[in-house]
């Protein structure tokens, strides 16, 4: 293992955060049970004071094949998933192809697009060292919980990789801001969209500092220029407040807010 200094102001998605020193494990390291572990950082929101970070080296961003078995390592982008399955002929992926990040995020919240979820077409994850089938692992809509450290995933390989449903999944980033982003930032409730609430209460497009919600989308923080922590979570309090004082449901994040133990936030 080492450290590696990394600016979550470029390298996270949403453009806000500062240099951290991450510890990045590699084959064989024994993971640290005081340190959170990251990936892509493209759901996260980094505070001035994060707890202390971990991240895969790159000896986890493996492909591999074994008979009618795909096996991929937590630390693969996704992007890098999608092109394997479209080299091999591959069916499953095409939904990654509109989800940032790495294979590993992807896993620890159960990813997905519209109807299609990473756990559809999971097999099995190594946590912890140990091969656990999805049928163990609890999961859900955007969560799953894992126990543990995923390093690898296992897909049953299904043949007909889909260019048509790869670009009409693609063809979803229209309704979605180019601004500097992580995502959607809250869950969707059941039987409705955080999106068409946060419009509903009037905050599509509201604006505290370089922080917004943005007029493309409204369950998107944008980052319009040099926001900061601060005002994105000023936005995501009073989203919360004034949806749960006007409809009685309470948003749940599906942004990660990154913050250490001194750090206090107020709902």
């Amino acid at each position: 293992m080492f450290f590696k200094t990394i600016d979550f102001s470029t390298y996270s998605s949403i453009r806000i955060g500062q240099p951290e020193e991450v510890l990045m494990i590699e084959k064989g390291d024994i993971f640290p049970k005081d340190r959170y572990l990251i990936g892509g950082a493209n759901n996260l929101l980094v505070s001035p004071a994060p707890p202390p970070l971990m991240m895969l080296s790159k000896e986890f961003a493996t492909v591999s094949q074994e008979e009618e078995m795909l096996e991929i390592g937590a630390a693969m982008p996704t992007g890098r998933i999608v092109s394997y399955a479209k080299k091999h002929d591959i069916a499953g992926f095409e939904f990654c192809a509109k989800l940032p990040g790495t294979l590993g995020g992807m896993l620890a919240m159960n990813a997905g697009v519209k109807q299609y979820e990473i756990f559809d077409i999971l097999h099995s994850i190594e946590i912890d060292g140990v091969w656990v089938a999805k049928e163990e692992i609890p999961h859900g809509y955007r969560f799953a919980n894992l126990g543990g450290i995923a390093t690898a995933a296992r897909f049953e390989i299904r043949r007909g990789y889909s260019q048509v449903l790869n670009e009409e999944l693609r063809a979803l980033r229209a309704n979605q801001p180019y601004e500097p982003s992580a995502g959607s930032a809250f869950k969707n409730p059941p039987g409705d969209a955080a999106g068409r609430l946060i419009d509903a209460v009037g905050l599509k497009g509201y604006r505290i500092g370089d922080m917004a919600w943005s007029e493309v989308h409204a369950n998107f923080l944008v980052n319009l220029g040099k926001g900061n922590y601060e005002d994105a979570i000023a936005l995501i309090v009073l989203a919360k407040e004034r949806v749960l004082a006007e409809f009685c449901i309470e948003l749940e994040e599906e942004i990660k807010i990154l913050m250490g133990a001194a750090t206090i936030l107020q709902w």
